[in-house]
């Protein structure tokens, strides 16, 4: 190419060893410079290289973090004590600008061990987004903030906190509170009598103020009851402030339909023996309508869905008369007031009366009014203290009712008031029994008859057994009852391993005279099927498992399942697996054709292996149905065979009813043979005693 040299080929050797001198000086003097420019800089530079990036100093980042609808217990120079879900909280509120002290400077202080909230990042806006308040946030720069007139006004309110740094930023006060008496709450909403229903904000908190403060929630509302305050946010409950120590004198029964088949009625018909009113309990109508009935008028209540009307005789003695429904003395009357409560899936009846009076048409219900007056007694006071417990914690509190009229709590006016029950209620008047710290109540579980021994709580496999370790599987025996109240100071035999299936049998088919029931017709029966119908066991194990389908496993390999319950033809085996205290039959084993089961807890057995047709025997010769139960669950089981396949089977038991706590009948004999009430309750409740 023309005008550029071949630089190998046009040059002479001497032409390119000059060239190649020429580069090295070059490059000498480029070095020169760049030394030159060093020296230069170290001897007049002021610029200083700035340090590695590693050595800069971190800018600080706040850290903030929104604590919602706390309860500010105290407010003063020293800080916010608040009660947050998680416990006592002292914090610090951040110093207004301009003082000597700047926000965020001192941390948060807290209580040893107490539980710091989650740290978020969200913004205020975002934060009042969520809870949807128009009520304004009041910041660090407000001119109030942190004066003594200041702090006194945040006491005893509901807020949403801002920190930062630990340190008390911001916060919005939410003062609009209400209240009244609470007719039914769940985990959604409050009813309450002249407000109807309102709605929980999603971030609700609940708080007991008296004594010593603690989280609760909608099911420690007291039903019936106005305890409670209601903390507002845009209408809807952000905060549940329980007030006031309950003390109660009303309770709530649900009211069961005829025979106590459900909860729901399908109608309502009724009357009074006085003059009475029907009102209408509808927030929505803001002028209560009330209409007047004359005594004995008939009337058949019916209302829309979601309306409640409260029924309420003229007089405090006066009684409505239900005649929708049937009990065991035909159509019941009921002291007190009746709510009536328009659902979707019927009419709930509500009938709420002093607790006292309850008792009157309880304590005849569950024990008859011929037993001595000492048993009575001891009566009212399990049945006083079983619905107090259910009225600090209500069983229905969604539909507003502390207890039904069932068997599933306490039978309630299904018998006539008797008077001598009623004296027993008035001679114990108030009166509960309490476990040994002498506040807590005690679960006062009760059932008709023992076959010689009691058994505990573990019977219902439940995870709070282990809390009634006062309920313990005595022996009802003259000499036990002796040696704990001390009369008798002669060594205590051993007692028997019933839970061994050979001492058991043994004991099952002897009679102790020293029992105090040995001579009740319960205290021993047979129960005999002669005719096992495979298809009635299939159908009473499916319907216990859609029950508790924890109680009815099926063998998969080694291991019980739960699982569905599978079709069979025939029945292999039958055999008590594993008996609980006293000797109550605990798990059973069902094998047949297709798979082998495990039932568990001494009510299931009993459901599964009574027929619904068998009568069963008891030692005095009388025979009775046995329509879902068996009597007891204390039991030995032999089989009948036709080859390999079990026809029938004969059961030797004693006892009736589930073995927890007092034996009523055995009360009986304890107050015939010159016991108290509250010697009978020291047995049956050890370490219990009256209040």
């Amino acid at each position: 190419m023309k005008g550029f040299p071949n630089f190998r080929g046009e040059m002479n050797r001497s032409e390119r060893m000059q060239l190649k001198a020429f580069i090295c000086l070059l490059g000498i003097l480029l070095l020169l410079i760049l030394i030159a420019a060093g020296l230069l800089k170290r001897l007049g530079g002021s610029e200083e290289e700035p340090p590695p990036e590693s050595s800069r100093e971190e800018e600080h980042v706040p850290v903030t973090e929104y604590l919602h609808n706390v309860w500010i217990m105290g407010a003063d120079s020293s800080g916010l004590l608040c009660f947050t879900g998680e416990g006592e909280r002292l914090l610090r509120v951040a110093a207004f600008p301009g003082e000597d002290s700047q926000p965020g400077t001192m941390p948060s202080q807290t209580d040893s061990g107490e539980h710091r909230s989650e740290v978020t990042d969200i913004s205020r806006e975002t934060a009042q987004s969520q809870t949807g308040s128009g009520e304004s946030w009041i910041e660090v720069t407000d001119t109030n903030w942190g004066t003594a007139e200041w702090l006194l006004g945040l006491r005893e309110q509901v807020a949403d906190l801002e920190l930062t740094d630990g340190m008390v930023t911001a916060l919005r006060i939410k003062p609009q509170k209400t209240g009244g008496k609470v007719l039914a709450a769940d985990s959604d909403g409050v009813w309450l009598e002249e407000q109807g229903r309102l709605e929980y904000t999603e971030d609700v908190q609940g708080y007991r103020l008296y004594g010593e403060p603690a989280s609760v929630d909608y099911r420690d509302l007291c039903i019936g009851y106005d305890f409670a305050d209601f903390c507002l946010e845009d209408g809807r409950i952000c905060a549940i402030l329980l007030a006031r120590e309950p003390a109660m004198e009303n309770i709530r029964v649900l009211l069961k339909n005829s025979d106590f088949q459900g909860i729901y009625h399908d109608r309502v018909e009724l009357t009074c023996d006085t003059d009475y009113t029907v009102q209408v309990l509808n927030a929505a109508d803001p002028q209560e309508t009330v209409t007047s009935y004359p005594a004995g008028e008939s009337v058949e209540l019916t209302a829309q869905r979601g309306a409640r009307l409260l029924v309420t005789p003229s007089a405090r003695t006066g009684k409505i008369i239900l005649e929708s429904i049937h009990r065991s003395q035909g159509i019941p009357a009921y002291r007190g007031s009746l709510e009536l409560w328009w659902t979707q899936e019927g009419i709930v009846l509500i009938n709420e009366l002093p607790l006292e009076e309850y008792l009157y048409s309880v304590v005849p219900s569950e024990m008859p009014a011929s037993y001595p007056q000492e048993a009575l007694k001891a009566q009212a006071i399990c049945a006083r203290t079983y619905a107090y417990t259910h009225m600090l914690r209500a069983g229905y509190e969604e539909l507003g009712a502390h207890v039904d009229d069932s068997s599933s709590y306490q039978v309630y006016n299904n018998i006539l008031e008797q008077e001598a029950a009623t004296a027993a209620v008035k001679a114990t008047y108030g009166q509960l029994l309490v476990r040994e710290d002498g506040e807590t109540l005690a679960e006062t579980y009760y059932y008709s008859t023992s076959w010689g021994y009691g058994s505990d709580a573990h019977v219902w496999k439940t995870d709070s057994a282990e809390e009634y370790a006062y309920i313990i599987p005595r022996h009802l025996n003259r000499g036990e009852m002796r040696r704990m109240l001390g009369q008798e100071t002669e060594t205590v035999s051993q007692s028997p391993d019933l839970t061994r299936e050979d001492v058991f049998a043994a004991a099952i088919r002897s009679i102790d005279p020293g029992d105090f029931e040995s001579g009740e017709g319960w205290y021993r029966w047979s129960y005999t099927v002669r005719n096992l119908n495979c298809d009635t066991v299939r159908r009473q194990l499916q319907s216990r498992y859609e029950a508790n389908e924890k109680l009815v496993l099926t063998l998969d390999g080694e291991d019980y399942v739960s699982r569905p319950i599978g079709t069979f033809k025939e029945i292999r085996d039958l055999v008590i697996l594993t008996r609980g205290a006293g000797g109550v039959a605990d798990e059973l084993l069902i094998e047949t054709d297709r798979d082998t089961y495990k039932v568990i807890s001494e009510h299931t057995i009993r459901y599964i292996l009574c027929d619904g047709e068998t009568k069963a025997l008891r030692q005095d010769g009388s025979e009775v149905a046995m329509s879902s139960l068996l009597p007891s669950a204390f039991f030995t089981i032999e089989i009948a065979r036709e080859g390999e396949n079990v026809v029938g089977y004969n059961l030797t038991g004693g006892g009736f009813g589930h073995g927890v706590g007092m034996s009523q009948n055995g009360a009986r004999a304890m107050a015939q043979e010159g016991y108290s009430a509250g010697d009978i309750l020291r047995f049956f409740y050890d370490g219990c005693f009256v209040r």
